[in-house]
């Protein structure tokens, strides 16, 4: 693909979710711990759209090498689908799971007083004991809130990469968008993200990328906050689901969009 080869795509993915993390664990670090709006204003909201923002950044940054996965769960997609080698599929796994944990220890190093003071709390990833959803519904559904099994929670992550996917795919298909508009794709993933989670987020927080929840988790314990491997959550819905939401999102999108596209030739004059 590249001069550099392989190398140069993991350096990509890595950097590329870098970004993610530090973007997106971030805006939950300073909504969490240092509020600077009456909650009314400060609360889900700027969450998703910091998570969307990061996104769209991190894709503008790697996608010229990779097309910017920056998500285990787009390169088993792009794998079963899209004729992405799978000799590759582990070393991009690898290098974005170690450019989340990186993006999570550069936001420890922003917010590390904060984080101190607060009793280390999970600022990292999602599921039980994670900072909003605690704040949300409540430690398991007390004070009112909602406490949401696994099996809903992993439902949500299914059906929420399952829609990234799906857009994923339409906005870089020729046959279904014309490449002048390719360099608004960025954004356009980036507001997809958005959507899925003002839409989708609640049950799970969203993690919809394994390596967005994984490498932030794995930081989070070294880092002393507690609580972050209870039970089979950490695997089942933020890691399963997102796999198995991706891969039925390009499946989906070949079986009810795909055939029903212009030819490449009707695409280009169109």
């Amino acid at each position: 693909m590249q001069k550099n080869g392989l190398f140069g795509e993991l350096m990509a993915e890595f950097f590329g979710t870098f970004i993610l993390i530090l973007g997106g664990d971030g805006v939950v670090a300073n909504v969490g711990l240092a509020p600077r709006l009456a909650s009314q204003g400060y609360d889900w909201n700027t969450i998703v759209w910091g998570w969307g923002l990061s996104v769209m950044v991190a894709v503008y940054v790697a996608g010229g090498v990779t097309g910017a996965h920056i998500n285990p769960a787009v390169t088993f997609a792009m794998a079963i689908k899209r004729g992405f080698a799978w000799a590759k599929v582990i070393p991009y796994w690898l290098a974005q799971l170690l450019g989340a944990f990186v993006g999570a220890a550069a936001v420890y190093l922003v917010y590390r007083d904060g984080l101190v003071s607060a009793g280390m709390p999970n600022v990292w990833c999602t599921g039980p004991g994670s900072t909003f959803g605690e704040a949300y519904w409540g430690a398991a559904g007390s004070s009112g809130g909602t406490a949401y099994s696994l099996l809903t929670a992993t439902f949500a992550e299914i059906f929420g990469t399952m829609v990234l996917l799906l857009g994923v795919v339409s906005f870089f298909d020729n046959r279904n968008w014309a490449k002048s508009t390719l360099f608004l794709a960025p954004f356009i993933v980036g507001l997809t993200v958005v959507m899925v989670g003002l839409t989708l987020g609640g049950p799970s927080g969203y993690a919809i990328n394994p390596a967005r929840d994984l490498g932030p988790r794995l930081f989070g314990t070294i880092v002393g906050t507690t609580g972050l491997w209870d039970g089979w959550y950490w695997l089942v819905a933020p890691i399963i689901g997102p796999l198995i939401g991706g891969a039925l999102g390009v499946i989906f999108y070949d079986i009810f969009i795909t055939p029903y596209l212009p030819k490449e030739e009707e695409a280009a004059e169109a």
